[in-house]
């Protein structure tokens, strides 16, 4: 069994006891391939996994076009001046974090004749260096995004503050929770959040996320 084999095998049986913990069987692995090579994103799906994720429009389009048969999620920060390479390739884009890239996503899919399937991104840690719409703005925005009619709002994503202890992220993960909640019971399209990370998914699936952001626990470190 290959190293590669062995680490997908840990992270999905950790998945299982933590959904199974959580009483849930809708989570979804997306497996983060920023600087894999095509090479080893072949033999993960060859493994098993069918789902992938990409920061870096340039990096994932090449690997896009070579895995065809498997899905594509883009989960970087997205530049506006990327967003028409970005419609049309991906299946999910995780980050919509301002209202310009509404706009950009909007314009490049109406001129494409297509819908580009969204996630807001909340900035649940209020980090200034990060995006995200915050908590108080998100209602609004979302009030705002889904008259866009080829941006089709499907839920939220969050990256909170990076902690050693995956515990020290609970209270972020759970108060995204309770945004999802309040978002979906006011009428609002809340189908996936998507949250956690190789040091913290298991703690994000106890507390709610469905789509989870895993890389180095199933690729190994990055250079």
């Amino acid at each position: 069994m290959s190293n590669l084999q062995q680490r997908i095998i840990k992270v999905q049986n950790r998945l299982k006891q933590a959904s199974a913990k959580a009483g849930r069987s809708d989570v979804r692995l997306i497996a983060v391939t920023k600087t894999v090579p095509q090479e080893v994103v072949g033999q993960a799906l060859e493994l098993g996994l069918d789902t992938f994720g990409e920061n870096r429009v340039q990096e994932a389009l090449p690997k896009v076009a070579a895995f065809p048969g498997a899905q594509w999620h883009f989960i970087g920060r997205l530049q506006t001046n990327k967003a028409k390479e970005v419609v049309g390739h991906f299946a999910l884009v995780h980050s919509v974090d301002r209202w310009r890239l509404v706009q950009a996503l909007q314009k490049q899919a109406q001129e494409q004749e297509t819908v580009v399937r969204a996630l807001i991104q909340v900035n649940v840690g209020g980090e200034g260096q990060k995006g995200g719409i915050s908590p108080a703005e998100l209602q609004d925005f979302l009030a705002e995004t889904v008259q866009c009619k080829n941006l089709q709002i499907e839920g939220l994503m969050t990256i909170p503050p990076f902690t050693e202890n995956p515990e020290d992220a609970r209270p972020y993960f759970r108060e995204m929770n309770r945004l999802f909640v309040e978002c979906s019971n006011k009428g609002f399209p809340m189908k996936y959040l998507s949250m956690g990370m190789s040091n913290d998914y298991t703690v994000a699936v106890e507390e709610g996320a469905n789509l989870v952001r895993v890389g180095s626990a199933i690729f190994g470190e990055r250079n």
